[in-house]
């Protein structure tokens, strides 16, 4: 077989040498080195493997000759008699085969007779191609291995080009790892301007970051719960009615965690449009679809190592549950329009108001999701089983309102502080606050004046207050009769119904709840 005569004309060097060099994309980098062996040096076959993690482990086709499965080679560019980047060799573990060899023991392979050298399988494939020579080298850049380049053709290689091509070799690891760390550089920046501007937004809409409003006994069990998981990495779902704080909860526990200095990244899933959904979650690629027009970050990648809340979970389609859940089993995903793997280590926090169980009945909701979701479940309790927290809620709006509007409110009547703690709140805080803030808004002087007309309870509050008065009395004659009228010490009521001795008997006083006699 004759050689290739154009190899040794120098300027056909520079023209690769130039073309790796003059992009900043590591794609059109791999892709320029191995279309300029084919298209400058008459090579048959070129392909580009770099090192990655062992990603593809339990479809990769070469996975049993693999031991370790932490990394190894990617195939990312190929040109000439196939560019199929997804074929039997997309991985190659370090070791295995021709390539992976030349990868571990970081040596070059050249031959001119490959039916005859035993280093080279497949000559099956070598004779139906007409292949008789072989170069492969290890990309290295200042001890650093980054991949292998290789190439097969259907011409002898000089052995002075075989020189040539180490030096290719080296100069595409030096335009690689520059184009790599260019990359890098791009993505930190994108990221922290992403960031950056998510923060912004953050500041500039409304939140209260720190005071979460009340006293009463469920809203002090589930602060208890919050301080338990927050310095953990548990994924927790936070259940509650519409209105209840479930966000404020979820911010609650991103402040205690360790991920605290870090990016708090929300986002509504009921609010996306569910074909963009997968775009705002995973990002996408420039031209993954129209309107595409530059690649966007996700907001799992945004979260990188902070904290990632999902409003409204149960509201993602079940086509994109598979990719959720494997990014909290795995911590890794793909953007849409990409092959690549990215990788991130955000905590996931999800809230819904919806009944997920009943959803996974229904098959709406995938099961796996549901238990990988609910580690730990919180529920935030409504506001009418806290009603004691009504008043401090109220003084709490009421001041916040009249400092932002600068009003003077002083007073908030006896009589309309009772109506509002005798109302249901179906709204929840938010009904609350929003009731508040039209108050301030309303009231022309120092007393606050509340639209009481608007509350409209779906039952008698006087029959409510009775009914609550005979479930309080009977469940107190139940413990007394249980202790034997026993009210304090260790086997008393007091104890069995979690109330203080002197609670107690003032609550026995106003319910006139009395021992009754013993029959003779």
């Amino acid at each position: 077989m004759t050689a290739i005569s154009h190899t040794c004309n120098p300027t056909l060097w520079e023209r690769i040498a130039l073309k790796m060099t003059s992009s900043l994309c590591v794609e059109e980098v791999l892709t320029t080195i191995t279309q300029g062996l084919v298209d400058e040096l008459g090579a048959t076959f070129a392909r580009i493997w770099l090192m990655g993690p062992g990603d593809l482990c339990q479809e990769c086709f070469k996975a049993d000759l693999c031991s370790q499965r932490s990394n190894c080679l990617h195939l990312r560019a190929s040109s000439g008699l196939s560019t199929h980047l997804n074929g039997e060799h997309r991985r190659i573990p370090l070791g295995a085969l021709k390539i992976g060899h030349i990868a571990a023991s970081r040596k070059p392979v050249c031959t001119n007779d490959v039916l005859n050298d035993e280093r080279i399988p497949n000559k099956q494939w070598l004779r139906e191609n007409g292949l008789c020579s072989f170069a492969g080298y290890p990309l290295i850049f200042k001890e650093e291995l980054l991949g292998v380049l290789a190439m097969f053709g259907q011409h002898i290689i000089p052995e002075h080009d075989f020189d040539r091509l180490g030096t290719v070799a080296l100069q595409a690891a030096i335009a690689v790892k520059n184009a790599q760390l260019y990359e890098a550089v791009e993505r930190m920046k994108g990221r922290l301007n992403a960031e950056n501007i998510y923060l912004q937004q953050e500041i500039d809409s409304h939140h209260d970051w720190t005071e979460i409003v009340g006293q009463s006994q469920p809203l002090k069990n589930m602060l208890k719960l919050v301080s338990q998981v927050a310095p953990t990495d548990a994924c927790v779902l936070i259940q509650g009615e519409t209105g209840t704080g479930k966000e404020l909860i979820a911010r609650a526990i991103h402040r205690l965690s360790d991920r605290k200095d870090r990016a708090l990244v929300k986002l509504n899933c009921a609010a996306i449009p569910t074909g963009l959904l997968e775009s705002e979650l995973f990002g996408h690629e420039k031209g993954a679809f129209t309107g595409a027009i530059a690649q966007k970050l996700g907001r799992f990648e945004l979260a990188h190592q902070g904290t990632i809340f999902l409003d409204e979970v149960s509201e993602i389609p079940l086509e994109l549950q598979s990719k959720l859940l494997r990014i909290l089993q795995e911590q890794e995903f793909e953007r849409l329009g990409s092959t690549r793997t990215v990788r991130a280590d955000a905590r996931l926090l999800a809230a819904t108001n919806r009944n997920l169980e009943q959803m996974v009945t229904n098959r709406e909701f995938r099961s796996d999701l549901y238990y990988r979701l609910k580690v730990f479940p919180i529920v935030v309790p409504p506001l009418r089983e806290r009603s004691e927290d009504v008043p401090m809620l109220v003084r709490y709006f009421t001041h916040r309102y009249a400092q932002q509007m600068k009003k003077p409110i002083m007073n908030i009547a006896a009589e309309t502080m009772t109506t509002l703690c005798r109302y249901a709140w179906p709204g929840n805080v938010r009904e609350l606050e929003n009731l508040m803030e039209r108050s301030v808004i309303l009231s022309p002087g120092p007393n606050l004046e509340v639209p009481l007309g608007e509350l409209k309870p779906r039952h008698n509050p006087t029959s409510i207050l009775s009914t609550l008065e005979e479930t309080e009395r009977g469940h107190i004659l139940r413990a007394l009769e249980d202790c034997n009228w026993m009210v304090g010490g260790p086997s008393g009521a007091a104890v069995k119904l979690g109330m203080k001795r002197t609670t107690l008997q003032s609550r026995i006083q106003k319910l006139g709840i009395s021992q009754p006699k013993a029959t003779p």
